[in-house]
């Protein structure tokens, strides 16, 4: 069993910066890898940025460009990131951490114009 923590959305305006955190403890050791997802109102989840345990990433096309996925690897710990750029209206979703088939409780993210 994996447990996730995210933290760090809030409200910014448009053009402004973000970083989400997502804390993952429990059995770590089976962990590759892990991703971030959004759901907007109204809206499906959708997938945002995936990373591996090799450091190979994904992103939505959405996305490409101003979001960065990162994560550091601690011996009791692993911390995924999500470094969200040039922000726009159309970002504002809950932000969900995902290591399958764990899923955090997500965190809110309001982009104002």
């Amino acid at each position: 069993q994996v447990y996730l923590v995210e933290s760090g959305g809030g409200l910014v305006q448009a053009g402004g910066s973000l970083r989400l955190s997502c804390a993952a403890s429990g059995n770590i050791f089976s962990i590759n890898a892990m991703g971030w997802y959004r759901q907007a109102p109204g809206k499906q989840r959708e997938l945002v940025a995936t990373i591996t345990s090799g450091r190979t990433t994904t992103y939505a096309d959405s996305v490409k460009g101003r979001f960065t996925i990162s994560r550091d690897n601690a011996m009791n710990k692993i911390t995924l990131y999500l470094q969200m750029n040039r922000l726009k209206p159309e970002d504002t979703a809950v932000y969900y951490c995902k290591v399958a088939p764990s899923w955090g409780q997500g965190t809110q993210v309001t982009v104002s114009s």
